[in-house]
């Protein structure tokens, strides 16, 4: 069964435009592993006078991940972030209520968050 994957990209002093183009290249990374889709997160109702019926949250992402992809998934939020001057980018992960958030914190702790929060939500059978 596929996995819901809320993903949010924030960086310092930047406006929902940036945020969106953000977004867009970390959907590009997702798009190259085992994910069934990735698409803008819709919250609610869209303002009046505009086109869609659901306003697009800024730098936000939902994924569908496929069995036993979650860990690729990680692992390109992890790489992607790499290329953002250190300590000015998150993404924040979210199943289900269950959230981690990567960036800003050294390399070893994050490894270690990262392996429990997928281990949580691993679908690799027993």
């Amino acid at each position: 069964m596929a996995t819901r994957l809320v993903l949010g990209v924030s960086e310092d002093d930047s406006d929902d435009v940036y945020l969106d183009e953000l977004a867009r290249q970390l959907r590009t990374e997702l798009l190259e592993t085992d994910v069934e889709s990735v698409e803008p997160l819709s919250e609610g109702e869209a303002p009046e006078g505009t086109r869609s019926e659901l306003a697009i949250a800024a730098g936000a992402l939902v994924a569908t991940v496929a069995p036993l992809g979650l860990q690729g998934a990680v692992g390109v939020v992890q790489e992607w972030l790499k290329t953002a001057v250190p300590g000015r980018r998150t993404v924040r992960l979210e199943i289900g209520g269950d959230v981690l958030e990567l960036g800003g914190i050294d390399a070893t702790t994050q490894q270690s968050l990262i392996a429990d929060w997928v281990k949580r939500h691993d679908a690799t059978p027993a």
